[in-house]
């Protein structure tokens, strides 16, 4: 039984980052031909095997129904966010007094992956106003064009937590 656990771990670790490897191939060549294609197998694969255990954001990925659903509520957010950070940094570059106060927040994460963290600073990184610089265990150091705060649990509250929300699902 544990054999067959860790020949699936194996499988899913070449699998997970071959297709999305092999579909990018495609995508890139607009090509369905024969050699086209095994070229790109034998490329993705040959990737694939040298970087499976950490190429792809979904080699930690909980493959549940749950996490499905948080991944789908985790791009609705996201996408929210986008849209109410492009607005308030529009509002503060275009005000004529220019009400900025940039600086460096401390803020902490509960997520244990890798992938997750990694995802997390990505989004804060992505949402404008917030440049993640470091991520250092559970520490990220994010740069905020408006620091709003500079107390650790409310920044982390305000820059992170909704995000976690969802990434703590799919990711643990």
């Amino acid at each position: 039984m544990v054999r067959k656990a860790w020949h699936m771990r194996t499988v899913r670790s070449l699998v997970v980052p071959f297709i999305p490897l092999f579909l990018f191939w495609v995508m890139l060549n607009g090509s369905t031909d024969a050699d086209t294609l095994f070229i790109g197998v034998v490329v993705s694969l040959i990737i694939a095997l040298l970087f499976r255990t950490s190429l792809s954001p979904f080699t930690e990925l909980h493959f549940t129904p749950r996490a499905a659903k948080a991944a789908l509520g985790f791009f609705i957010f996201f996408v929210g966010e986008l849209v109410k950070a492009n607005i308030r940094l529009a509002r503060v570059v275009l005000s004529p007094s220019l009400p900025i106060k940039p600086g460096f927040v401390k803020v902490r994460t509960r997520l244990k992956s890798r992938m997750g963290r990694l995802l997390l600073a990505n989004s804060i990184t992505l949402t404008p106003g917030t440049l993640t610089v470091e991520l250092e265990g559970e520490w990220l150091y994010v740069h905020w064009v408006t620091v709003e705060t500079t107390d650790t649990e409310l920044a982390s509250q305000q820059i992170v937590a909704g995000f976690e929300n969802y990434l703590e699902v799919m990711y643990g």
